[in-house]
């Protein structure tokens, strides 16, 4: 296949999807779950800098706080290395309490932007929305990752009644191939990229929302990357709620040539079923499993997992692909030929 011209030249290991439930309390409007944010901050600098130590991050959150007199200095701690070659990784985050409620109040994800409700639901989630990429990219920074937050409502990208139809991604891959700032440990550096879904602009329907498992699925198309991780507030697909009893963990599912997909392990006599919470805007689990073996059709694992814990710092790092153990907890989407 040949590349496409907009490829970076620096190889994309892994796309993480950083689901809304998980770094936001759901039923507090706009509300971070600081704690958990702070653990999958922590996991993803543990799996993309293994040698890096909570005592050797050199914090690039050099903004006012709440609280503090003034900025906090770190410049003198960085030296004058070179920046190593190295791969990189894209964030892709959720909305969770932030953004949904805005949407689905206006109805922005039902278009009509000439409308002077949804005009005015339009801003306000992209207020949302872009209010909590900061905050993520922040959290991110103060662990020592270098982070880019992009919109794609910014970067100029617009559906038809809400399929992609244009994403320009020259900026994404321009920051890929281009070092922000030096890691002065004893490691490579990376960058990485945080998206998140976003109120765009529609040629049929003047506006909807574009969620951030649509978004994944088209990087991975153009990027290539060795595997994605969903990062959830449990841990995986289930055979129905998980707060049902009975519940049951699927470990494993098989996507075929025409997209098609079926559950390897365990075998389950009882049909799926999934639902939608009323204010999610984007389709919820039913978009994620069809997002998901979508990419798993390009050759390219998925993984999904409870972000916070051992089975996620496992996922990012990239074992699974050498085979799944059996104390692994987690849904493995892959393609079979």
């Amino acid at each position: 296949m040949e590349q496409n011209k907009n490829s970076p030249t620096k190889r994309v290991r892994c796309i993480v999807k950083l689901g809304g439930a998980a770094i936001t309390c759901k039923n507090k409007l706009e509300t971070i779950d600081e704690e958990n944010l702070k653990e999958v901050s922590t996991h993803l600098r543990q799996a993309f800098l293994p040698d890096s130590t909570s005592a050797n991050v050199l914090g690039m959150d050099w903004s006012k706080r709440p609280g503090q007199s003034e900025a906090p200095s770190f410049i003198d701690d960085f030296g004058d290395q070179p920046v190593a070659d190295s791969e990189s990784f894209i964030a892709v985050h959720g909305a969770g309490s932030f953004g949904h409620f805005q949407a689905s109040k206006s109805g922005v994800h039902k278009g009509g932007l000439s409308r002077p409700l949804v005009k005015a639901g339009f801003v306000a989630t992209r207020i949302s929305v872009t209010s909590l990429n900061l905050e993520i990219v922040r959290a991110l920074a103060r662990e020592g990752i270098p982070s880019i937050g992009m919109s794609p409502f910014s970067c100029g990208w617009s559906t038809c009644q809400r399929n992609m139809t244009e994403a320009d991604i020259s900026m994404v891959t321009k920051a890929i191939d281009t070092g922000f700032v030096p890691e002065c440990c004893n490691t490579s550096s990376f960058e990485f990229q945080v998206l998140h879904g976003d109120a765009v602009l529609d040629t049929l329907q003047e506006c909807t929302i574009l969620s951030g498992d649509v978004i994944i699925r088209y990087l991975a198309a153009e990027l290539k990357p060795e595997f994605v991780v969903f990062l959830t507030d449990v841990l995986g697909v289930y055979d129905r709620p998980p707060v049902e009893p009975g519940a049951v963990l699927i470990r494993e599912i098989a996507v075929l040539e025409d997209g098609s997909w079926s559950v390897v392990k365990p075998k389950l006599e009882d049909t799926i079923e999934f639902t939608v919470a009323a204010h999610d805007t984007t389709g919820g689990m039913v978009t994620k499993i069809t997002e998901a073996a979508m990419i798993a059709k390009l050759g390219i694992d998925v993984y999904i997992t409870k972000a916070g814990t051992d089975h996620s710092v496992k996922a990012l790092s990239g074992i699974l692909k050498g085979g799944i153990p059996d104390d692994w907890l987690g849904t493995a989407i892959r393609y079979v030929s």
